[in-house]
């Protein structure tokens, strides 16, 4: 666990007090957000973020069982549009997401004053990517509102793969993709396991019962999600070595091979509950993330 909340071995309410402490003494954290209607908006948007990620626990538990759904953010996105008043919901989702993907944005630009160093730029960097994968996320929502379809992250990456081993180099460069995805999944597993996730969070925001439990679901699902990214690699290796799009896939194909594998389906629950902690970390994320 990282020294903001984990000031004993394990993760111990000892930890968190400690991070609560530093909470204080930094004013719960800089604002990094340039508005506070930026961060208010932001802050549905990360709770959104967290029930995309929660629905694709839900349907990939269902492919577990039964087989057939589609476990990656458009099949999450679609299942809410189904749902009454599923289109004022994915609304509502995608203009937090922006807002989110802002706020991330002008902190991997500017933010994390009250670090430096190194330290600093781990987490602009880490600002940057999570910029990217919200506004990915508000992408699909965009066009899910817009054409009333949206598509699936396997047939996207399949296009996309093609597209690249059709120039000069295409499956070196499909290569570096797979080598780029791989470096993902490391650094998400990573994140998990130092628990450096928690430094994001003023924990005294949070009541002293659910600081462990937050914790420990922020550990599950950064680190299960990470095997799913890891598959996503693989799928994206081969694509390279046998210059078959057809071989790449995005998260649902990545999910669907851990199924296909000895033991899959027990890997794919566990997988799948992965992303069930990690949308619940983010539900308390929403409302704990520094100020």
């Amino acid at each position: 666990m990282s020294d903001a909340a984990a000031g004993s071995s394990g993760g111990s309410s000892a930890g968190y007090s400690s991070g609560s402490t530093r909470d204080v003494a930094r004013g719960d954290g800089e604002g990094e957000a340039p508005h506070r209607a930026v961060e208010i908006l932001g802050r549905v948007g990360l709770a959104g973020y967290g029930l995309v990620h929660l629905l694709i626990g839900v349907i990939a538990v269902q492919i577990a069982v039964r087989g057939g759904g589609q476990a990656d953010q458009q099949g999450a996105l679609s299942t809410l549009a189904a749902e009454p008043f599923g289109f004022v919901l994915i609304v509502v989702i995608v203009i937090g997401l922006v807002a989110f993907g802002i706020w991330q944005g002008v902190a991997a630009a500017t933010g994390f004053r009250w670090a430096s160093g190194w330290a600093r730029t781990q987490r602009r960097i880490a600002s940057g990517a999570t910029a990217v994968g919200v506004l990915f996320v508000a992408l699909i929502g965009v066009q899910l509102l817009v054409t009333g379809s949206s598509g699936s992250s396997s047939s996207g990456s399949q296009q996309t793969t093609a597209g690249l081993l059709a120039l000069p180099g295409g499956q070196l460069i499909v290569g570096v993709v797979a080598l780029v995805v791989l470096v993902i999944a490391g650094a998400t597993a990573w994140t998990g396991i130092r628990g450096s996730f928690a430094e994001d969070l003023a924990w005294s925001r949070l009541p002293q019962g659910l600081r462990r439990p937050v914790y420990w679901l922020g550990i599950a699902g950064h680190v299960l999600r990470a095997v799913a990214f890891a598959a996503m690699a693989v799928l994206f290796g081969l694509a390279a070595l046998r210059s078959d799009p057809a071989q790449a896939g995005g998260l649902d194909a990545a999910l669907k091979a851990l199924a296909a594998q000895p033991f899959g389906v027990l890997l794919l629950l566990v997988v799948a509950l992965g992303f069930v902690a990690y949308g619940l970390y983010c539900a308390a994320e929403a409302w704990a993330r520094r100020i």
